[in-house]
């Protein structure tokens, strides 16, 4: 019976996939073999030691101490897509709201309720509230994983032209693009030459206030800046200048914090990004359905920490997965011991990333406990399990 925490609310669209003879799902475990959770901090937590994985119903893991899990061989999954659709449609709301003045002539409208010819006066102010269309404007789409693909895609479909930067493009991800989007070829390049930039970069120390007053300095004039990926991406001080300077004429964040709330220019959105009905139940069927695979069948995919690792398995089969550290002559290791006892390797599979490897070995013949103690003690060896 595996044991599951959920340190969030999570759909139950996702949780009801857990089988209830297999699994026990609460909100308190004293040690769990997986949690599952949205935006829960869990750098002040202790891990527990049977701790197998960690699957966020989101994209971000900054909310997830990354380094201790892999101390631990703590897998960690995201669920990158889930939500795309959801943020997408929101950066475009961003670009209408940056383009039309739509909050200032709403909330302008609420102030006239008790006016006398409320019609008249309408028609008389509107002209205060003028905007733009997006239609023939440029967008700049800064990363071009699944949301930043889909935000440059849709702007096509508005009559906007789209340049797109990303220096780290997966070749699945460049499938999704449409042909007609210019790939720029340095980021001073594309911020030179657009109307509006949208943000689609995770945080992380070489991105921290990668959008400041240097990188203000290389757009143009009155540009409109829609940032639905961290908060920390942008430079607040920074922001708030360029705005005051004209150099930005609006910035549409889903992160507000206290020091760019009432700034005239910056329209504050709650975090809303993946906050619809369908992506919560999108990501959390996501989430569920990775643990699930990765803890009754060692296949990993979609980890932020492991390597993609997947190999099919067979209803009779016996199997064991190691994730070790990713040093030399370690396999050998795992092979001689298992030859030593006759063991029979059916099938083998060894991915790494950095300084993690992980392998999956299929094996013919009953896998004894003492077998498991010997792989576990090999220096090096993180943690060994059987599936």
């Amino acid at each position: 019976m595996f044991k599951i925490q959920t340190l969030n609310k999570i759909s139950p669209k996702g949780l009801d996939l857990f089988p209830r003879d297999e699994y026990e799902v609460a909100s308190e475990f004293s040690s769990p073999d997986g949690i599952v959770l949205r935006s829960f901090k869990m750098h002040d937590m202790d891990l527990p030691q049977n701790l197998k994985a960690i699957a966020r119903a989101g994209a971000g893991v900054n909310n997830i101490p990354i380094d201790r899990c892999n101390e631990q061989g703590i897998v960690v999954f995201n669920t990158p897509g889930a939500n795309a659709n959801a943020v997408k449609e929101l950066v475009l709301t961003g670009m209408l709201l940056a383009s039309r003045d739509l909050v200032g002539g709403i909330n302008w409208v609420q102030r006239i309720k008790n006016e006398d010819d409320v019609a008249k006066l309408v028609e008389k102010g509107k002209s205060n509230f003028a905007g733009n269309e997006l239609k023939g404007k440029t967008l700049g789409v800064i990363g071009l994983g699944a949301i930043g693909a889909m935000v440059a895609n849709t702007a096509l479909e508005l009559g906007m032209s789209v340049i797109g930067y990303d220096p780290y493009l997966s070749v699945e991800s460049a499938w999704e693009l449409s042909s007609d989007i210019q790939k720029a070829t340095g980021l001073e390049t594309l911020l030179s030459q657009v109307d509006y930039i949208s943000i689609h970069v995770p945080l992380l120390d070489s991105t921290k206030d990668m959008f400041n007053s240097k990188t203000f300095a290389m757009m143009r004039d009155g540009v409109k800046i829609m940032n639905f990926a961290r908060g920390g991406l942008v430079n607040n001080s920074d922001i708030k200048e360029a705005i005051s300077n004209g150099k930005v004429s609006c910035y549409v964040t889903d992160f507000p914090t206290a020091d760019i709330l009432g700034v005239k220019g910056i329209i504050p959105i709650p975090h809303l990004g993946a906050s619809t009905a369908e992506s919560e139940e999108n990501c959390a069927i996501m989430a569920v359905n990775q643990i699930k695979d990765y803890l009754e069948n060692g296949n990993i995919k979609n980890s932020v920490n492991f390597p993609k690792c997947y190999l099919s398995k067979k209803e009779d089969g016996r199997r064991i997965t190691i994730s070790n550290k990713n040093v030399p002559n370690i396999i050998s290791e795992f092979t001689s011991i298992l030859a030593k006892r006759n063991i029979n390797i059916c099938d083998m599979l060894n991915k790494s990333r950095g300084d993690i490897a992980y392998n999956i070995i299929d094996v013919s013949d009953e896998i004894p406990a003492n077998v498991i103690d010997e792989l576990t003690n090999i220096e090096g060896v993180i943690s060994v399990r059987v599936v």
